[in-house]
């Protein structure tokens, strides 16, 4: 197997490292509430309706947070725009270790949303346009595989801070370290410049610039491009989501594993996950994009019944969770690239930010409901069956979009 990253130049690479890093730590900073929502439904007797509400709040604001990105990128940039998202997100993580009621953290986890989005938006495309056509499916998809490795932060550090001090103020700890990823703006002030496919680099076309309307991607050609996106992220965020926000109470609460137990089995999930990103991001490449996102979903469909609905040992479990992480990733990992290459130019980071983003909060709804259908048939049941639900959403978009792997990255209107 050809070794893609060696093959990267000076400038790719630091835009390959700044894309990823900044997944990495805007998943660490979602990640942290997940991990500790266990506490926090103790400490504060919430019910898991209001646990789940926490959680697509924060979704749903990323998605506003998102298609205003997408914008601003098309406009001012796409390095500007990722490194104010940064910042934006890092700062109402920290700030919510200062809140004293369920309403004030809802008001902190809804504003963190906007720039959680807005990271991905701006991030996404920027890896896109600077990196070759014949990796791009390679490289977007490894980048996206910088969230099992915040994901597996955010878990090392809640096994961390919650055995060194007790429950009712390691919560706080935990989010007043969401504040580091604004030191990481720096690197990218530094290292990272404007791609020159941008609309406002120095390459562009001023005309086509001129002619750029948010519109633009409800109109024909795009407009079949943008619902099918919007549904496929839809189905593969949902059901994704639905693991990252309910797994750690599903092994604290139902298979009642301690705090380090619950760590460790998480662990071996958010391994999995890692390796689904960087095979899916290989399959994508050769297989296509369609025929990856359909073999993930059904794969994941699979594996997330028989997670939750049979009555596995906890030595399963724990194997289990690879292949649980593992497909739930892989279906999201073909999506920067393929997005990318559905819409032109002028409109690529709105359309990529508003597809994505239209699709997260669809998906948002997703782990909310999971809490409410928890409270009548148990939280192992609704995870499995909200889970299959949302992803025969992807299988369906799959089958209509047009393949484009390999596409060019220019003004092209339709594939």
């Amino acid at each position: 197997m050809k070794n893609w990253f060696s093959d990267l130049d000076r400038r790719e690479r630091h835009t390959f490292w700044a894309c990823s890093t900044g997944w990495a730590l805007d998943a660490m900073d979602l990640q942290l509430y997940a991990v500790a929502m266990p506490a926090l439904v103790s400490l504060w007797a919430l019910s898991p309706g209001q646990a789940g509400t926490l959680g697509t709040a924060a979704l749903l604001c990323s998605s506003l947070g998102g298609w205003l990105a997408g914008i601003l990128a098309d406009r001012f940039g796409r390095t500007t725009v990722l490194k104010i998202t940064i910042l934006w997100f890092a700062l109402f993580t920290f700030l919510s270790g200062f809140t004293q009621s369920y309403a004030q953290l809802l008001l902190t986890r809804s504003l963190q949303g906007l720039g959680f989005g807005g990271e991905w938006a701006a991030g996404a495309v920027l890896m896109s346009e600077v990196i070759d056509r014949r990796v791009r499916g390679r490289v977007v998809g490894s980048v996206q595989s910088g969230w099992s490795v915040g994901y597996g932060v955010a878990v090392l550090l809640y096994t961390l801070v919650f055995s060194l001090a007790p429950a009712a103020v390691a919560w706080r700890y935990l989010f007043f370290l969401g504040l580091i990823p604004a030191l990481f703006v720096l690197w990218i002030r530094r290292y990272v410049t404007e791609p020159e496919r941008f609309p406002g680099s120095s390459d562009a076309n001023p005309a086509a610039a001129q002619r750029w309307s948010f519109l633009d991607i409800f109109l024909p050609p795009l407009r079949r491009h943008t619902v099918l996106a919007s549904l496929l992220a839809a189905g593969a965020l949902g059901g994704n989501y639905v693991t990252l926000t309910w797994l750690a109470s599903y092994l604290k609460n139902v298979r009642h594993l301690s705090v380090l137990g619950t760590g460790g089995y998480l662990a071996v999930n958010i391994a999995g996950s890692f390796t689904g990103y960087l095979t899916s991001a290989q399959l994508s490449d050769r297989l296509g994009r369609r025929r990856t996102f359909i073999f993930m979903a059904c794969a994941a469909t699979v594996t997330v019944c028989s997670y939750t609905l049979l009555p596995l040992t906890r030595a399963t479990v724990l194997l289990a969770g690879f292949p649980l992480g593992f497909f739930q990733s892989g279906i999201v990992a073909g999506m920067g690239a393929t997005f990318a290459e559905l819409f032109p130019r002028r409109v690529r980071a709105t359309g990529q930010g508003f597809s994505y983003n239209t699709g997260r909060a669809a998906g948002a709804f997703v782990p909310a409901l999971t809490g409410y259908v928890s409270g009548r048939l148990g939280l192992g049941p609704a995870m499995g069956l909200c889970a299959t639900g949302a992803y025969l959403f992807v299988l369906v978009a799959a089958t209509m979009l047009p393949e484009t792997r390999g596409a060019e990255l220019g003004d092209q209107e339709s594939h």
